[in-house]
C-alpha cells in the first residue's frame, strides 16, 4: 500500500550502505555526509520498526531483517530505473528520437523503416507517434515530421511526400458511380487536420451537387480508409498514405481524378541549437526514400 511507502531517500541511503556496509562509503557514493546516511537510515529503521544494521565498533554488518530486506529494495530501484529509461532515457542514451503524425508513421514511414535499420543497424531509432501535434521540444525530439506548406518559424523543413487527393471505396461502390456528383448518395469519410479536403477536390471535379461538409470524420487516415474498407462509405485520402490499398485493391479509386495539392509533410529540425550526430544519417535515408517514391 502506498501509504506504508518509506521515502526514497531513506531507502537509497539504506540501500547504498548495505551495499558497501559502511556509512562512509554510502555517504561518499550519494554526495551527503556520514551523519546524514546515519540518520536517514536511523529513520527508516524508526519507520519499519525494525533494526536493519548492527552498529559494531569500526564496521555495520546487516541484520536478518536488513538482508531479507536488501534484495526488495534492489529490484524497486532497478525496476524504477528501467522504466525511467524506457519511457525517458531515449536522448540521454544517444537514441535518435523522431516525432511522426501517426497516420503517417503507419502507412509511409513503417513499411520503410527496416531498410533504414538494415542500411544502419548500430543506429537507434525512437519513433513517437502523435494524432495531434504538440510545440515542438528539442529535449524529447530531434527531429519532427509535419504536415503543412513546409514554413515553420525557426525550423528548416525538406519536403518528403507530394501529395494528391485521392476519393477511395470499395470497388463495388466506385462501379456504381458514373459522376462526382454521385457522391451526393454517400457517405463522406472526412479526416480532421487538413486544411485541403473534400471541398477542394469536390471544386475540381466540378461536383457541385455534394455537400462537402456532410459525412463521418476521424482523427487519423488509417481509422477513415478502415471504415471505408468496411462499407461505411468514401475516405477521402492522400497519395503517400495510401500505397498499401492500391497495391493490395481493397480499396479503390472512386474516380481518375488524382488531385495535387499544395501540403504534404515535411522533415523538420530546429535551425540553431545542436543536433544529434545521427540526425543527418536519418534525413539522407528519408529524402532518399521520398526521392524515389516520387519517381
Amino acid at each position: 500500500m502506498t501509504h506504508q511507502m518509506p521515502p526514497l531517500p531513506w531507502l537509497r541511503a539504506f540501500e547504498a550502505a548495505a551495499r558497501h556496509l559502511s556509512f562512509t562509503n554510502a555517504a561518499a557514493e550519494l554526495n551527503l555526509t556520514q551523519a546524514a546516511i546515519s540518520k536517514q537510515v536511523k529513520l527508516l529503521e524508526h519507520h519499519l520498526r525494525e533494526p536493519l544494521f548492527e552498529r559494531l565498533p569500526r564496521s555495520v554488518t546487516l541484520t536478518k531483517a536488513g538482508a531479507a530486506y536488501l534484495p526488495k529494495v534492489n529490484d524497486a530501484f532497478e525496476r524504477l530505473s528501467a522504466g525511467t529509461v524506457e519511457v525517458f532515457g531515449g536522448r540521454r542514451l544517444g537514441i535518435l528520437s523522431v516525432r511522426a503524425p501517426v497516420g503517417y508513421a503507419i502507412t509511409w514511414l513503417a513499411p520503410r523503416l527496416p531498410r533504414f535499420l538494415a542500411a544502419h543497424p548500430k543506429t537507434q531509432v525512437r519513433i513517437v507517434s502523435s494524432v495531434w501535434a504538440e510545440d515542438y521540444d528539442s529535449e524529447t525530439f530531434d527531429l519532427d515530421i509535419r504536415y503543412g506548406f513546409g514554413k515553420w518559424s525557426g525550423f528548416s523543413a525538406d519536403r518528403i511526400t507530394w501529395e494528391r487527393l485521392i476519393p477511395m471505396c470499395l470497388p463495388e461502390i466506385a462501379a456504381r458511380m458514373a459522376d462526382p456528383d454521385d457522391l451526393a448518395k454517400e457517405r463522406l469519410l472526412h479526416v480532421l487536420g487538413y486544411q485541403e479536403g473534400w471541398a477542394t477536390w469536390l471544386a475540381a471535379a466540378g461536383a457541385d451537387q455534394v455537400d462537402p461538409g456532410a459525412g463521418l470524420w476521424f482523427d487519423t487516415t488509417p481509422m477513415a480508409l478502415e471504415v471505408a474498407a468496411q462499407s461505411g462509405g468514401v475516405a477521402l485520402g492522400r497519395s503517400s498514405m495510401l500505397e498499401r490499398e492500391l497495391a493490395s485493391g481493397r480499396l479503390v479509386p472512386a474516380f481518375d481524378l488524382a488531385l495535387p495539392i499544395k501540403e504534404g509533410f515535411f522533415l523538420v529540425a530546429p535551425e540553431k541549437g545542436p543536433r544529434h550526430p545521427d540526425a543527418e544519417v536519418f534525413r539522407d535515408w528519408l529524402l532518399a526514400e521520398a526521392a524515389e517514391g516520387r519517381e
